[in-house]
């Protein structure tokens, strides 16, 4: 993919991009697995997927008080940054300013992504923002403006998009597609799938790419147990189908072609840190986007589309 005029322009922002020495990573956020699946890979030399080259020195800790899952987390993972891998703990995210070259937006709750972004994006360092980018469209979208105005690079992604699950149903065309995952949902998002559902809805658009224009949601069962299948259709008209599984399930993919049918291999897991970790890093190193901001910002206009017609219902509703 190469780099687009407008992000070598933020970048051009957000350097100097280090040579001959290890990039300097903040995290912001410490309750999710996420902050030491990563931190492992990235400051262990001796661990078996190491990513030479960069390195996490500094964090922020964070987490949601009316969420247990996220409450819970954050002194543990906290305590094993700073007293596994030496990560400095800071109080303030404007501390991580003079430390880092370039920042991972980790809180599991995506309630919290705007009010961190607005503050780490006054350090005009490029970032990683993990699933989802936001609870609501209209944060997502005041995210992509506040990175604008402040010529910041970002991306964000599930590591579902890279997985080998999705690589094993690609073709040359795709006409259709089917995707399935977990789909529990948590109480205070008010975009439902945005807790969890975000990683079927990113495997869908790994595959499908942009264009969604109508989103139908069909509900079944209850919020604690069921399925609901929401069915896209994109201005060119091929379809998607995302089925979320509640209060749990597995993951797995389909794509039609014109002539043939690729079924997701199952013998292979559907998602990898080390290769979302290997895009993020690149990202850094390169500037390259591995999914576009546009992209990014439709998987939440998608599941902002599927909640309306869920509330209308199940009928039809336009993407905004």
């Amino acid at each position: 993919m190469r780099t687009s005029l407008s992000v070598l322009t933020l970048l051009a922002a957000t350097g100097p991009w280090l040579s001959g020495a290890d990039m300097r990573l903040g995290i912001i956020g410490t309750d999710t697995s996420h902050v030491v699946a990563f931190t492992r890979v990235l400051n262990d030399p001796a661990n078996p997927d190491h990513i030479p080259g960069f390195r996490v020195v500094a964090a922020v800790k964070g987490g949601s008080m009316d969420i247990p899952s996220s409450k819970s987390r954050v002194e543990e993972y906290a305590g094993e940054l700073r007293d596994k891998w030496k990560v400095e703990i800071l109080s303030e995210i404007s501390a991580l300013a003079g430390k880092v070259d370039a920042i991972l937006l980790e809180n599991v709750d995506g309630r919290t992504h705007l009010a961190n972004a607005r503050q780490a994006f006054l350090l005009h360092k490029p970032m990683f923002i993990d699933k989802p980018l936001a609870s609501t469209l209209e944060d997502a979208r005041q995210i992509e403006k506040l990175a604008a105005e402040a010529k910041v690079a970002w991306f964000s992604a599930s590591s579902l998009r890279f997985g080998e699950l999705v690589a094993s149903v690609r073709a040359p065309e795709i006409v259709a597609v089917t995707v399935w995952g977990p789909g529990p949902v948590e109480e205070h998002h008010a975009l439902d799938l945005s807790w969890y559902g975000i990683h079927p809805v990113e495997m869908l658009y790994a595959l499908m790419g942009p264009g969604c224009d109508t989103v139908t949601r069909t509900t079944g069962g209850t919020d604690a147990a069921g399925t609901d299948v929401i069915n896209g259709k994109w201005k060119d008209g091929r379809v998607g189908s995302v089925r979320v599984l509640r209060p749990n399930g597995g993951y797995g993919a389909i794509s039609f072609g014109p002539k043939d049918v690729k079924q997701g291999r199952t013998d292979v897991p559907p998602f990898s840190y080390v290769l979302l970790l290997k895009q993020i890093t690149k990202f850094f190193e390169t500037g390259v986007l591995p999914v576009s901001n546009a992209e990014t910002l439709e998987t939440i206009a998608f599941m902002d589309a599927a909640q309306r017609s869920k509330q209308a219902g199940g009928a039809p509703t336009k993407l905004r």
